[in-house]
C-alpha cells in the first residue's frame, strides 16, 4: 500500500534510530487485564494519538475514530454494558440484541487457530484458578472487559460503513502504533473485541453517527504490576512456522 501524506513536525525519512527501545517498546506491550486507578493526562493520551495517527493507511484516507471515555462517561458506560452482558447471562435470548456489525472472529474454527485459542483461555482462567464447570467466576471474569480492567482510560474506535475492508489493515496499524506509543509513556493497553457485540448501547453513549461501525474498545492506564493476572504472557509462533523463504 501507499502512503502519500508528508513528513510529521521533526521527522525525517533517513537517520539512525535506537532499535532496542524500539524492540523493548514492542516486546513488552501485551494484554493488561489489571489498573491502577492513577489518571492520565489528556496531554499525554493527545501526543500519543497525535504520533500514532502515523500509521499508513490507504491513499492516506486515515479512517479511524476515536471517543476517549474517562470519569462518569467512562462509568455510565461501564454500567450500561455490564447490566445488558449480566441480563443476557439471565436470558441467552437477548443476545440476539447484540450483534457485533462484522465478523472478527470466524463462524468455524480450525487448527491451529482453534487450539491457540484454547490455551489462551485455559491458561489465563487456569492462572486466576477458574475451572472448566465456573461459570459465575468466568462471567466475572468476562465481565472485566467492561469494567476497562479497571483502567482510568476507556478508548471506543469507529470506523464509517462506508470503507472497505482495507480500511481495517489501516486501523489495525493505527491500534499497534497507540499500543506501543504507550509504552513508551510507561502505560499499558488491553485491546478489546468483547465491547462489539454492545454497539448499539456504545455508539449512541459516544455521539457517534448512524454511519459508523464499532471497531474495537481499548483500556488504558498503568498496569498494576501487583496483580498476578499480569503475569500471564501468551506465547508466540517462531519465526519458522509461519515464514516460507524463497530465492537466495
Amino acid at each position: 500500500m501507499t502512503h502519500h501524506g508528508t513528513q510529521g513536525p521533526g521527522a525525517t525519512a533517513t537517520g539512525n534510530i535506537d532499535r532496542a527501545s524500539v524492540e523493548m517498546a514492542i516486546d513488552s506491550r501485551m494484554s493488561v487485564r489489571a489498573f491502577k486507578p492513577d489518571p492520565v493526562d489528556r496531554s499525554t493520551l493527545e501526543q500519543i494519538l497525535s504520533v500514532a495517527s502515523r500509521a499508513p493507511s490507504g491513499t492516506n484516507t486515515q479512517p479511524w475514530k476515536v471517543y476517549v471515555l474517562q470519569g462518569s462517561a467512562r462509568d455510565s458506560l461501564v454500567e450500561k454494558v455490564c447490566a445488558a452482558h449480566d441480563s443476557v447471562r439471565v436470558d441467552p435470548s437477548q443476545a440476539a440484541a447484540y450483534q457485533e456489525e462484522y465478523d472478527y472472529y470466524p463462524a468455524e474454527w480450525v487448527s491451529p487457530y482453534i487450539d491457540r485459542r484454547r490455551d489462551n483461555g485455559w491458561g489465563l482462567y487456569g492462572l486466576l484458578g477458574i475451572g472448566k464447570g465456573d461459570k459465575d467466576r468466568m462471567h466475572a471474569q468476562h465481565q472485566r472487559n467492561f469494567r476497562f480492567f479497571d483502567a482510568p482510560v476507556g478508548m471506543m474506535f469507529t470506523l464509517d460503513k462506508v470503507m472497505g475492508r482495507g480500511s481495517l489493515v489501516d486501523y489495525g496499524m493505527f491500534l499497534q502504533n497507540l499500543m506501543v506509543l504507550a509504552r513508551a509513556h510507561g502505560l499499558h493497553t488491553c485491546p478489546q473485541a468483547a465491547w462489539n457485540h454492545y454497539s448499539r448501547i456504545i455508539l449512541p453513549h459516544v455521539g457517534a453517527a448512524e454511519s459508523e461501525m464499532l471497531v474495537c474498545g481499548m483500556a488504558l492506564g498503568y498496569a498494576d504490576e501487583s496483580n498476578v493476572v499480569n503475569t500471564y504472557r501468551t506465547p508466540r509462533e517462531p519465526v519458522a512456522s509461519f515464514t516460507r523463504w524463497l530465492g537466495s
